[in-house]
């Protein structure tokens, strides 16, 4: 086994943590376990004796069509009998969650806690006649959980008319009722990590003022984007979305085992228990390695009882993070693009490939890979695996049968931080680099105008990377369009300037200095974004570096 070394260092491989330690330690509970449950579980996806198979089971209400006066008729038989927090809790820490996120208001406007509020609410018009939040909020504490709570901003009871995109207004009078709501649940159960907003279609200052007041009452709270008009603290992705891009923002994948409901249905057909572990095993790595959070629902029954399906899907999952437990517990994604065979994230001196793909030959290959190797594993086990290098591309032969039998993982000991060499990479042409579109990779992350149907793909970063020779002066000449009113951040290497989009396509950008003999990143970002999530505003023709 030989290895040769590449001739220049590479640059830093992995994506870590955020500066603020705020937004760091929501990162790194990187897997939750949603929670939804309400009167809608008592029907189970049935009315009138016939499935309603129309919409998600916990919004039955509207699909149906239900009074308010036969949905309390639920309530009245809402006993709860086997809702146990001690077992929820227990099942999440199971499962290698870290945090728990509880639906303590839908769209019905039912609230699952005790407010002074309104009537309509799990202590005052249910038999089971006690707080459930107050409850698992308890129970939280004692085992070590986090908790963080829905909150939908479309409220049936209140007056919102049935909407089938929930993209409801908000009235004066319910943005009371929703601010002293809000309050209570802030006041009254501890601390809180996560405060999950769902629908509707606030204002700007809506969206400002409810973020300003929940960040009032809890300083260190993360608010998800659901809050509407890009004003929260991270960006909540599409039911059960699984970017394909790059997203360069802090972001979280809400997921229901069963992607056609959240809240209970009796009725539900699942798939064979091998096939859904094994996807949802595998969309977990690919959030986690994507660089997301991951929250994972199930639907209790309206008894309160946990679904066994459910709860032996959870088992699984936590079994399986037992044996590899870096996914959630310290590993962080890398600069390596998503391979046909798999994600890879790292650990200290450390990869982690983990094999989500196909693969042919009895091999696969990593390519980028300018550190040293020592050893190569099968993860949990002391099984080595053969491997060579060619230039920058490990290849790794693997076994014809894993010990692992789910999603298999490859443990790349190294001999330093891994480090890497993109294969974009640019030589200069007699000390000038021309940089086209093809040379430029992009990050995105998503935008709204104030609703859920308003989401779009934005571009926040582009990048591309220079291999330098010696060491020269020089200045950067971008071609194409920009926002003339925008303030551009231009990064090479560790030098930064700020132009407004007028001076970026007015001519030559500088001075810089390229060091001698490294690879360095050329980066624009925006440089006093509205919102982290704020498009660039800009479109590469060409972009030339140099004297």
């Amino acid at each position: 086994m030989s290895e040769k070394e590449s001739d220049m260092m590479g640059i830093p491989g992995k994506n870590g943590w955020r500066s603020d330690d705020r937004v760091a330690n929501w990162q790194k509970l990187a897997y939750g376990l949603f929670i939804h449950w309400g009167i809608y579980s008592k029907i189970g996806g049935v009315w009138d004796n016939q499935p309603v198979v129309e919409g998600y089971s916990e919004q039955i209400q509207m699909w149906q069509g239900i009074s308010k006066e036969d949905y309390l008729r639920v309530a009245k038989q809402f006993s709860a009998e086997k809702f146990d927090p001690q077992v929820i809790c227990q099942l999440a820490k199971d499962a290698g969650m870290k945090y728990i996120v509880f639906t303590t208001k839908h769209h019905d406007g039912f609230c699952m806690f005790d407010t002074k509020t309104t009537n309509y609410n799990i202590a005052e018009a249910t038999p089971f006649g006690k707080d459930a939040l107050s409850l698992l909020a308890d129970e939280c504490q004692k085992q070590g959980l986090k908790l963080g709570l829905y909150y939908s901003l479309v409220d049936w009871d209140q007056g919102h008319e049935f909407d089938k995109d929930n993209g409801n207004s908000i009235p004066a009078s319910l943005e009371v009722i929703i601010k002293e709501q809000l309050k209570e649940l802030l006041s009254n159960y501890g601390s809180i990590v996560e405060l999950w907003f769902d629908m509707g279609a606030p204002t700007l200052d809506q969206s400002n003022a409810l973020v300003s007041l929940v960040h009032e009452y809890q300083p260190e709270i993360m608010i998800n984007s659901r809050v509407w008009n890009n004003a929260g603290d991270f960006r909540t992705l599409s039911d059960n979305e699984i970017p394909t891009e790059d997203i360069d923002t802090v972001w979280q994948t809400p997921a229901s085992i069963n992607h056609s409901t959240w809240g209970y249905r009796s009725w539900q057909q699942r798939d064979a228990f091998s096939i859904k572990l094994n996807m949802l095993i595998q969309d977990l790595v690919k959030v986690r390695a994507k660089g997301g959070n991951y929250l994972l629902n199930i639907g209790p029954r309206g008894d309160g009882s946990i679904v066994e399906y459910e709860e032996d899907i959870l088992r699984a999952i936590g079994a399986w993070i037992k044996r590899h437990p870096g996914i959630i517990n310290g590993n962080v994604p890398t600069k390596f693009p998503v391979q046909s065979w798999g994600h890879v994230m790292a650990g200290k001196n450390e990869l982690y490939l983990y094999l989500t793909g196909k693969f042919a030959g009895g091999t696969i290959t990593l390519p980028w890979l300018a550190s040293p190797v020592l050893e190569i594993t099968e993860d949990n086990t002391s099984q080595e695996l053969k491997w060579e290098r060619n230039s920058n591309d490990l290849i790794i032969y693997v076994p014809k049968q894993f010990q692992e039998s789910i999603v298999p993982v490859l443990n790349v000991k190294l001999r330093e931080e891994v480090r890497i060499i993109p294969d974009n990479v640019i030589a200069p042409q007699e000390g000038i680099w021309t940089i086209s579109p093809d040379n430029v990779s992009f990050a995105h992350s998503y935008c709204d105008e104030g609703n859920y149907t308003s989401m779009k793909l934005s571009t926040v970063k582009l990048t591309a990377f220079l291999a330098a020779e010696y060491e020269q002066e020089v200045s950067i000449e971008f071609q194409g369009t920009a926002n003339l009113e925008y303030q551009y951040h231009i990064q090479l290497g560790e030098q930064v300037k700020i132009v407004t989009g007028r001076e970026l396509l007015g001519g030559m950008v500088g001075n810089f200095t390229v060091p001698a003999f490294e690879i360095v990143p050329l980066s624009i970002t925006l440089a006093d974004p509205v919102y982290s999530d704020q498009d660039l505003g800009v479109e590469v023709e060409q972009i030339v570096v140099g004297m």
